[in-house]
Formats: C-alpha cells, sequence, structure tokens
C-alpha cells in the first residue's frame, strides 16, 4: 500500500489468488470497515464517511471483480470472509466497528460471529434479516432476473453497481446470499457484540414492497431473543438509496455503538 503525508492510504492487497484495492483514511480515531453491497464499489460509503467525518478512520475496499479488485476463481461468501480477514490484518485495524450493507451486513454480522474478541460492533443496512428465496424456485426467479438484465450489467459497471462477472455468477451470488440469509438466525442469536440496524422502507431490484418488508419484518423475533440487537432507525428511503438518501441515519448508528463501548455498556 502507498501513501503520503496528507492523503489516504490506498493500495492492493492479496489474498488467495486475487488482490483487493483498498483505501484507509488513518484518521485518529476509531476505526470503521465498511462492506459492500454484493456488486457495489466503495463508493457508496462517501456520503457516511463524509457525515461522520476524519476524526475516525474509515477502513474502505472493493470485493472480488468489483470496482478495482482483480478477479478470482472463488466468489463465496467463504472467500468474502477471508477478505477481510486479510484488509483488517494488512491496515493492522484494532477491534474495528464493521459497518456493511445488503450482503455486507450478511459478511458483517458471520465475521463478527467468529471474531467476537476482533470486533467492537456491527451496524447492519438494511441486510443480514432471516429471510431469503430458496429452494428450487427461488433459485430460477433469481437466474432469470440476472439473465433478464445481462445486457444491462457492463453498462452498470462503471458505476459500481455491477461486477466484472457473468450474468450467471451474479446470480450464483445471490443463490448463495439468499440462503445464507434464510439461516441467519442462529448466527444473529449469538453475536454477542452491539448489533445495530438501518432498515429501508419500500422497494429493491428483483422485491417487490410487500415482499421487503416481509423481510425486514423477519427480524422481529431475533430482537426479542438477543438483547445487544437493536433497530437504530427505519428510515424512508428504499434499498438501494439508502447509503446515499440516508446516510445520516447510517453514522448515526456508528456513533451509537461507539458512545455505548465508551459508557462501557457495548
Amino acid at each position: 500500500m502507498t501513501s503520503s503525508a496528507l492523503s489516504p492510504r490506498t493500495g492492493m492487497v492479496p489474498v488467495d489468488d486475487t488482490a483487493l484495492a483498498v483505501t484507509d483514511t488513518r484518521g485518529p480515531g476509531r476505526a470503521v470497515v465498511y462492506l459492500n453491497g454484493s456488486y457495489a464499489d466503495q463508493r457508496p460509503w462517501r456520503p457516511v464517511i463524509g457525515e461522520l467525518g476524519p476524526g475516525w478512520r474509515h477502513i474502505t475496499f472493493d470485493e472480488r471483480a468489483r470496482g478495482r479488485s482483480r478477479r478470482s476463481a472463488d466468489y463465496s461468501f467463504e472467500a468474502c470472509l477471508r477478505d477481510i480477514d486479510a484488509v483488517v490484518a494488512a491496515t493492522g485495524a484494532e477491534r474495528p466497528l464493521l459497518v456493511g450493507w445488503s450482503y455486507g451486513a450478511a459478511l458483517a454480522v458471520h465475521w463478527a460471529g467468529r471474531n467476537p474478541d476482533r470486533v467492537l460492533g456491527v451496524v447492519c443496512v438494511d441486510g443480514a434479516v432471516p429471510y431469503g428465496l430458496t429452494g428450487e424456485d427461488g433459485r430460477v426467479r433469481i437466474r432469470r432476473l440476472f439473465r433478464r438484465m445481462r445486457l444491462l450489467l457492463p453498462l452498470l459497471r462503471p458505476f459500481g453497481l455491477a461486477a466484472r462477472m457473468s450474468a450467471d455468477q451474479h446470480a450464483e451470488i445471490n443463490i448463495e446470499a439468499n440462503e445464507l440469509n434464510a439461516s441467519i438466525g442462529p448466527v444473529l442469536d449469538r453475536v454477542p457484540c452491539p448489533v445495530r440496524y438501518v432498515l429501508a422502507t419500500g422497494a429493491s431490484l428483483g422485491g417487490g414492497e410487500e415482499e421487503m418488508e416481509r423481510m425486514r419484518a423477519s427480524l422481529d423475533p431475533v430482537l426479542a431473543r438477543n438483547p445487544n440487537i437493536e433497530v437504530s432507525a427505519k428510515v424512508a428511503s428504499n434499498h438501494s438509496k439508502i447509503l446515499r438518501k440516508d446516510f445520516r441515519a447510517v453514522a448515526d448508528a456508528v456513533r451509537e455503538i461507539a458512545a455505548a463501548h465508551d459508557q462501557g455498556t457495548g
């Protein structure tokens, strides 16, 4: 990784058969590691980072085949968890606070559950809820969606909305994510650190408003079982626009966890 005295540290972090593009602002405060949506790059986090300001240490990175990171032979969820390990090790971040959006929220919860002594807390942005499209019907629906989008995906890549993958590879990531979300309840039950959710409203790509609201409501039993988990806010924007329109709510959830820790309750 390279840096100057006045600029963030940027560079490539090797892991497995690939290398990840990482940016570390090196701020003086608590480290926050941001985990992107399934096919997004680092850019959607800019409003949240701007709201929190330079007093925090902001660490962002592009997942495999997203943004400036290189392609890989393995795009599995487990590979993405190894990527978090690599980024945390390369930056030397101690007990970071994880902030994940959508797919990144599930990654954050799983990583925190496996590394309870290495994480301060988790902010889940409209993700990591125990609901998913599963079974053959769900897999067929997901594959059809991405095959319909196959000509659009290359056009979305420059905007950080698609990966350098085929439509089928996009679909397989989504299928695995849905299956993992459907079974994430026990993982959430065991998470010992503070977890705060910022939930959107309305529809998303591939999911209508009613279905998305059922998805978010599936979190209610988890909230009743684990006192470490709370909903920090439910905001007006939808799943796709939440980081752009309700970045203040996400930043407030980060501050809430940090404040709870400083007061000795987190």
